[in-house]
């Protein structure tokens, strides 16, 4: 039972110190309780076998630990591994881990659903649940890093927030979990090798430039053209070019982080040489890199992959101008776990979405 209970996750190690003092305890229990919490992600306080039962006891009547659980499990050919993540109430949310040569990536979900409904998107046609919270976040990473290192013998390189949901309208746990991810209580993991990826809310880029944050930011594009943007993403009508370059530019002068650009190509859409000329225009608006991504169908089929031709001339035409481009060939199709397929077949998260209706 929860009800009344505060969910000690949402709680920072400072806050700790002050809620465990107001129970009668000395302050270093903070740091023994804050390292089960997140050093060995302890699922219940009965695990935190170095204090003493009468503490635990106090724990357990005042605070509940928000774990998620794994739901399904699915690994593609590629070694791609999805997971479908029970957040209790039945609702379910997807993380993805992604092996290559180089990097081990956990691809991780910030909400449940999105509120967005970008058309070729396939959690877009989901409606926003809910928030995740901090602690769930940070669950899905240490789920996928634990698999990487037993399953894969590596360890985690990577983080990208570009599973389900809007970043930057979970603001608050976003931006906490990326503390607890990095911090030495946490996993120690490297700011940036932690990536968020936004469909571009200005006000709120410029709150992470305010914020002075040390995580990389991903800005998902499509389109450097205003009328194709928006046919593609609603949150360009009132979030257009203009205003994206500017508060990009207002994060680049608080962080001196460089941006990423993504680009999903899509085949007769955004595929043309012309197109490539508008990015490459308003890529001047701050130092970036460019990610070109390779398209995965979704059940609708209102898009297709640009053909490699297409693919290459455009990468090539931003090359000559020396920018930097990386083309990002899809990994997980056959799980539906690529770019923009998750919730696409999960029964649990469309099960959900029909209730809603």
């Amino acid at each position: 039972m929860t009800k009344g209970k505060q969910n000690i996750r949402d709680l920072s190690f400072e806050e700790l110190i002050v809620q465990l003092e107001q129970l009668g305890e000395k302050k270093f229990r903070a740091k023994q309780v804050f390292e089960w919490l997140w050093q060995k992600n302890a699922g219940s306080f009965e695990d935190m076998t170095n204090l003493g039962l009468a503490l635990r006891e106090k724990l357990d009547t005042a605070f509940f630990i928000d774990k998620i659980t794994l739901d399904d499990q699915q690994i593609s050919s590629d070694k791609t591994i999805k997971c479908a993540f029970s957040v209790g109430e039945g609702k379910v949310v997807e993380g993805v881990l992604i092996p290559t040569t180089s990097r081990t990536t956990a691809c991780i979900s910030s909400q449940v659903g999105c509120s967005l409904s970008c058309t070729f998107c396939a959690t877009g046609k989901l409606k926003l649940m809910r928030n995740l919270t901090a602690g769930e976040i940070v669950d899905q990473v240490v789920y996928l890093k634990n698999q990487a290192e037993n399953r894969y013998q590596t360890p985690l390189t990577n983080i990208v927030y570009m599973g389900m949901g809007e970043p930057l309208l979970n603001y608050k746990n976003v931006v906490r979990s990326c503390e607890i991810l990095t911090s030495e209580e946490g996993l120690g993991m490297s700011h940036r090798r932690i990536t968020v990826s936004t469909a571009g809310i200005a006000k709120m880029i410029k709150k992470l430039g305010d914020d002075q944050v040390k995580f990389n930011l991903a800005l998902s594009l499509h389109a450097a053209n205003d009328k194709k943007r928006s046919q593609i993403m609603e949150i360009n009508d009132s979030n257009d070019l203009e205003t994206l370059a500017d508060a990009l530019r207002y994060f680049y002068d608080k962080t001196g982080t460089r941006v990423t650009f993504e680009y999903i190509i899509f085949k007769d859409f955004n595929d043309r040489l012309e197109d490539a000329q508008e990015l490459a225009e308003f890529a001047k608006c701050v130092p970036c890199k460019i990610n070109i991504i390779e398209y995965n169908p979704i059940d609708d089929g209102g898009f297709q992959q640009a053909t490699v031709e297409r693919v290459n001339a455009f990468a090539k035409f931003l090359e000559d101008r020396n920018m930097i481009v990386h083309v990002r060939r899809s990994r997980g199709k056959d799980i539906d776990a690529a770019c923009g397929q998750l919730a696409n077949k999960n029964k649990a998260i469309t099960d959900e979405h029909r209730k809603m209706k």
